[in-house]
């Protein structure tokens, strides 16, 4: 087995009028992200993860958010053009452990369905990918609801 870990982190700025939408679901609440593609910042730092994990750089480099080819993308293409590059180097991934931060609005509900549309994406099994929600207790930038982030770690495994 040839084992790599890679981790990855994202944060968007939240506003109100914009859409929300993580883990490649559409969340209706008062507020959303400001970005350059749609703003799922859970796909966003799990693209890093496993960009990183690759050594393939970074989902800029990939993907930069000054390109009009990337404007208001639909993350999940992201996520599998990502998992494509990964497959081109004979990298499979083994598991994907995550975590949004944000105050509002809970996620709980939607964590599952967030779940079953990314092992789609990833064509791995859903008890291979875990997400996690939590707040910050009111405190820093997440806290005031001005912004959100995620953060994800991943295990690949090259195959030989």
């Amino acid at each position: 087995m040839n084992l790599r870990i890679g981790q990855g982190y994202d944060v968007h700025l939240l506003k109100e009028q914009e859409e929300l939408v993580i883990g490649g679901v559409k969340l209706d609440h008062y507020k959303g992200t400001v970005a350059h593609s749609d703003g799922d910042v859970l796909i966003h730092a799990i693209c890093d993860a496993l960009l990183g994990a690759a050594n393939l750089r970074d989902i800029g480099f990939h993907f930069p958010d000054n390109s009009s080819e990337f404007k208001n993308i639909d993350s999940k293409i992201l996520l599998k053009d990502t998992y494509c590059l990964l497959k081109d180097k004979n990298y499979s991934i083994v598991n994907i452990d995550s975590t949004i931060c944000l105050q509002k609005p809970k996620l709980k509900l939607h964590i599952e369905s967030m779940k079953q549309t990314l092992a789609n994406v990833l064509e791995i099994s859903i008890e291979d990918l875990s997400i996690k929600a939590t707040t910050t207790e009111k405190l820093g930038f997440v806290g005031r609801e001005e912004g959100i982030s995620a953060h994800a770690v991943v295990l690949i495994n090259k195959e030989l």
